[in-house]
């Protein structure tokens, strides 16, 4: 493949990728304004949001297994094609239990597309090139969830809520184009077998969790009979799920990919960078807002310095990758994380909003170098044959962290500002206490993960001299 048809592979998953992610943010600001156009309240219209996550959560693991049985570029196509129909029906919604059920078929193509995006990549590329291309590509990942509820902000105040969903269906066909005409064909496996109770085990064990997890936003959620035995249930069936897969010839999901310390390290990476992405995202609209009682717009351009630096520097960081290996990278990365986020946890009253700009900025420049090249890493370590469950397994642990991220940073928040209200005896300050002491648990537990950094680094220089040797 020429140098230019590689790069078509990645604009081509790029634009499907980026228009899936950005949709999902737009809508977080838009859930006041559904609940006054379908008259509902919180609980019910949250669905929208929790909805996607789930279907996209229960589809991922199957993607490896259909891509593999089908041909990647085939079942890429489908995912799109379900995406883009869920949207145009989206906007068609005439009450809110159908809005719902179109934002899980969003969710379904989402799960078949973000896990085959990187196995498309992985296979366009040799080894030396892939960390440039997947950062390219990562921009989609970590751009679109800052600009979207800026941009969700900017339609629902300039148009009507429908266009949120409308917005999708150009940018959808015209990724639609770009996969059909420049996505390589890739062969069906025929011979591989079906592991029908580890797709129902891994399946619903997910889909159970994320479900409960939707439905936490306080502490009296964590208590409800329903969450705890959806989460009991959840961990039975991912419990059934490792001892199925122990046991069948050709597995699902392949749990010795976790015998291979490059790709498991990558995965605890990966795991926590979406935690404390997530979990940003959660405070920082909170602390612009309730503390300084802004607007959304300024909201989103707080984000804005920080999605520019991390594009940049997923660039750079794949680029470093590429011509030496990982080494002093991925670790520089998670320290300079950490060290941008101390400052986050020590805001008064009276910070300039500067000081956040160039704390984002800074905290960019680590998700840049240390996110997208953990994962590539951790990918280039495993065989070519397993790249397609290595990317679904991916895909499932970052789903299920962010989520985890975003319920334990929330219920923190409203449980804490309740504690502190009291004693300080203003609702700003209290915010503003909890939100500090948020931002120091991220930055905590950031800072956990820079050991797993050094030996991810070390097992990656290890195994590729014992290559070469």
């Amino acid at each position: 493949m020429n140098v230019s048809a590689k790069w078509m592979v990645v604009v081509a998953v790029l634009l499907g990728s980026f228009t899936m992610i950005l949709n999902n943010s737009m809508l977080n600001p838009a859930v006041p304004q559904l609940m006054n156009v379908f008259g509902s309240d919180a609980v019910s219209t949250g669905w929208v949001i929790t909805i996607f996550m789930v279907t996209m959560g229960m589809t991922v693991p199957v993607t490896g297994y259909l891509g593999d049985r089908f041909g990647k570029k085939k079942l890429y196509l489908i995912g799109l094609s379900i995406f883009v129909l869920g949207s145009l029906l989206g906007s068609f919604s005439w009450n809110l239990s159908s809005l719902i059920m179109f934002r899980g078929l969003q969710g379904i193509g989402g799960g078949i597309m973000m896990p085959l995006s990187m196995v498309l990549i992985f296979e366009a590329f040799p080894r030396n090139e892939r960390g440039l291309a997947t950062g390219v590509w990562g921009i989609s990942a970590m751009m679109a969830p800052t600009i979207g509820p800026t941009l969700g902000g900017v339609i629902l105040e300039t148009f009507n809520w429908y266009y949120l969903f409308l917005v999708n269906v150009p940018f959808g066909l015209i990724g639609l184009y770009f996969a059909f005409r420049y996505l390589p064909k890739t062969e069906a496996n025929k011979d591989i077998t079906f592991d029908r109770y580890g797709f129902i085990t891994i399946t619903f064990g997910v889909g159970s969790i994320l479900l409960a997890l939707g439905r936490m936003s306080e502490l009296a959620h964590v208590t409800e009979v329903a969450n705890m035995a959806l989460i009991a249930v959840g961990f039975v069936l991912l419990y059934l799920f490792v001892q199925i897969e122990k046991r069948v010839k050709q597995p699902l999901l392949n749990l010795s990919l976790f015998g291979v310390p490059t790709f498991t390290y990558s995965m605890v990476i990966a795991s926590i960078t979406s935690i404390s992405l997530f979990a940003s995202l959660f405070l920082i609209p909170l602390l612009i807002q309730q503390v300084y009682g802004l607007g959304p717009i300024v909201t989103g351009l707080i984000f804005l310095p920080s999605a520019l630096l991390t594009g940049i520097f997923m660039n750079v960081g794949g680029r470093m990758l590429d011509r030496r290996g990982p080494k002093g990278v991925i670790s520089t990365g998670l320290i300079i994380v950490a060290i941008g986020t101390v400052p986050l946890g020590l805001l008064q009253l009276e910070t300039s909003l500067a000081v956040i700009f160039f704390w984002m900025a800074f905290r960019g420049i680590g998700m840049g170098l240390s996110s997208m090249p953990s994962t590539t890493t951790g990918m280039n370590s495993i065989p070519g044959h397993l790249v397609s469950r290595g990317s679904a397994m991916n895909n499932v642990i970052r789903q299920m962290s962010s989520a985890l991220g975003i319920v334990f940073v929330s219920i923190y928040y409203e449980v804490r500002r309740g504690q502190l209200m009291p004693s300080l005896g203003s609702l700003e300050e209290a915010s503003l206490r909890a939100i500090n002491e948020g931002f120091i648990f991220v930055a905590i537990l950031t800072a956990l993960a820079i050991p797993a950094a050094f030996l991810l680094e070390k097992s990656a220089k290890a195994a590729e001299e014992k290559a070469t040797a």
